[in-house]
């Protein structure tokens, strides 16, 4: 079974040297019963191959509500028709020192946005009302730095136990890099997962960040891991990366076993040094996030920042492959209105859940 899939996807749709937005122009020869077969596969308990990741980003347009189908059935699985939302509080903005190009908070940006460190004990208490009254499952701390000062270490292990006291929230810190004593203090403090993003493959990491490493980042959920806590990594599409960076992304997220798998797409910001890059397709978007079903089958898989933009009205589509959404704002970009996503979410016939057991 699983040569017969790997030779019709190959042969439908796996064509060399071509760009992602060329994918609609591909003389195509459907046969979209294979990406069932793939899916049938995948719940029986393959793992898809890099071959096969590719050839789902590479597929013809016209196969892509087949395609949705497929890692819906994948999705119910594991998740039936629930989403989970998390909200994000941008706890400290600003004046950061390392160079990733992507983000209006690093010492290359001249973006425009507000520059402030870390929150009181007030806001970061207000956030998390905001976050439970938005029936959000997780509240996300996140804080601009290479990695967090012995003040701000200090001052989410003081929180996290009082707005766990408070609100029925899970606690996902993203703080930077992280050592494996620091990681062990979150994990006492009452953290249960820890997002850092891989952001991309190892092999295009040097073209978006010099200031570290793809193997610094890896090293940090490795010490998430060693402490006990839940990994929260995904990554950004559209930087200038190729099918095969984004599918590398994937199978490197299975491989560390990701609990939680933020998708974005970039959100090219002014006075970024990726301002103006504008490549990526609603289509290529949601093939994606398929793909990233069929890698990682019973991971959570969030669509992330730069939906509104890139996904537009196809949004809906996304949570077929896709359980999760950010819901509000994101770091220093606007979302969607939360009351939108409560209704899209009610008109797909699915519901928002806070439990995952």
């Amino acid at each position: 079974m699983e040569t017969i899939i790997i030779s019709r996807l190959t042969q439908r749709t796996f064509i060399d040297d071509i760009s992602p937005m060329a994918t609609t122009d591909i003389p195509s020869s459907v046969n979209t019963s294979s990406w069932h077969e793939l899916a049938e596969s995948v719940l029986n308990g393959h793992q898809v191959t890099k071959e096969e990741a590719e050839a789902i980003l590479r597929s013809h347009d016209d196969e892509l509500l087949d395609l949705m189908a497929a890692a819906f059935k994948i999705r119910k699985k594991h998740f039936g028709k629930t989403v989970q939302l998390y909200f994000l509080m941008n706890a400290k903005s600003g004046l950061c020192p390392e160079d990733c190009s992507y983000c209006s908070q690093s010492k290359v940006s001249d973006a425009e946005i507000p520059k402030y460190n870390i929150l009181s004990r007030a806001n970061l208490m207000e956030g998390a009302k905001i976050a439970a009254e938005k029936n959000a499952k997780t509240y996300c701390i996140v804080i601009s730095a290479r990695g967090p000062s012995e003040r701000e270490m200090k001052a989410v292990e003081t929180i996290v136990p009082e707005i766990k006291a408070e609100h029925d929230l899970k606690i996902c810190a993203c703080l930077g890099l992280l050592d494996d004593e620091q990681a062990a203090r979150l994990k006492a403090a009452g953290v249960d997962r820890v997002n850092h993003n891989l952001n991309t493959s190892e092999s295009h990491y040097g073209e978006i960040c010099s200031t570290h490493t793809y193997k610094d980042r890896m090293d940090t959920l490795h010490s998430v891991r060693n402490a006990g806590m839940e990994i929260c990594s995904g990554g950004i599409i559209g930087m200038g990366e190729q099918d095969s960076d984004v599918v590398d992304m994937a199978l490197s997220l299975r491989e560390v076993q990701a609990e939680s798998i933020p998708l974005n797409f970039l959100n090219a910001i002014d006075g970024t040094p990726l301002e103006g890059i504008d490549t990526l397709t609603p289509q290529y978007c949601l093939k994606a996030l398929a793909m990233y079903r069929f890698v990682n089958p019973d991971k959570e898989l969030r669509i992330a920042g730069g939906r509104e933009i890139h996904l537009g009205s196809l949004q809906a589509l996304g949570l077929y492959a896709a359980n999760s959404l950010f819901v509000g704002d994101y770091l220093t970009t606007q979302g969607q209105a939360p009351e939108e996503d409560y209704r899209m979410i009610e008109e797909l016939g699915f519901e928002v859940t806070r439990n995952i057991d």
